[in-house]
């Protein structure tokens, strides 16, 4: 069994990819995720009670055994302290915080952490890179991924510009025609949080939005405008989820292969 902290975007990518190879995976998440590409977050479960994510289902549940045949199971846990009952044989901590939020080399005989925050030798076995480009997806086994920038990928000539944030703390509540996959225009109404309107910067496709009803503050990122995207791409999981869910795939096989080590 693997345990994959996290059920956002690239903790989905992550846990597609091993169920397709064949392996277990258990998920836990907080009781709010604020994913933004939420059709490719098996976190929506959370929300919907199952979510299903290129042909593999993720569904919310009480307790593994809840779990139907051939189903990811997902908890709310956001301190994963289901692993202590579950002791799963690697653990996976994608929940992207930047900081390491409790994961501990003795959480299982194997133990990835993906992107920033991690230490390999320290607080985990290996970490997995998450800054795009030449070393996205690579496995360090000593060391640390490259600091987060705090700035979003460029795409189309815009970086800060595609990403929408919340004007104001509040509940956000979409407009109706602000639906994923959708084309925006520059000045397009996307919703509202606490009355203030959130307008698209940009022109493109709507990649990602959090759920409506969501509670956010004032910054908080709530969606995504790719101005180059396809539609159908907003449906499918990203190159760069795929590229990190190689590297965790490869950390597992290669620590799993040398016999992992102990708990503590």
């Amino acid at each position: 069994m693997i345990l994959v902290k996290g059920a956002g975007e690239l903790a989905s990518g992550i846990a597609w990819r091993l169920v397709q190879c064949g392996f277990p995976v258990v998920m836990t998440e907080v009781a709010q995720p604020l994913a933004v590409r939420r059709t490719v977050s098996f976190c929506s479960a959370v929300y919907t009670g199952s979510w299903t994510v290129e042909g593999v289902t993720a569904r919310l549940v009480s307790s593994v055994e809840d779990a139907a045949h051939r189903e990811v199971p997902l908890l709310i846990d956001p301190t994963a302290a289901c692993v202590a009952t579950l002791r799963p044989t690697a653990v996976v901590d994608a929940i992207m915080a930047k900081r390491n939020l409790g994961t501990a080399l003795s959480d299982a005989p194997v133990v990835v952490g993906v992107g920033p925050g991690f230490t390999a030798g320290t607080d985990c076995h290996a970490v997995v890179e998450t800054q795009r480009g030449h070393w996205l997806g690579r496995v360090y086994y000593q060391g640390a991924a490259i600091p987060d920038t705090g700035q979003p990928a460029e795409r189309g000539g815009h970086s800060e510009g595609r990403i929408v944030r919340a004007p104001a703390p509040g509940a956000f509540h979409a407009a109706g025609s602000a639906t994923i996959g959708s084309t925006v225009r520059p000045g397009d109404v996307l919703g509202h949080v606490g009355g203030v309107p959130v307008y698209a910067a940009i022109g493109g496709i709507l990649r990602g939005l959090v759920f409506d009803g969501t509670p956010v503050t004032l910054g908080l990122k709530i969606g995504d405008i790719d101005p180059v995207c396809e539609p159908e791409r907003c449906h499918t999981i990203s190159d760069k989820a795929l590229a990190v869910a190689g590297g965790v795939l490869e950390a597992l096989l290669h620590l799993s292969r040398k016999g992992g080590t102990t708990r503590g």
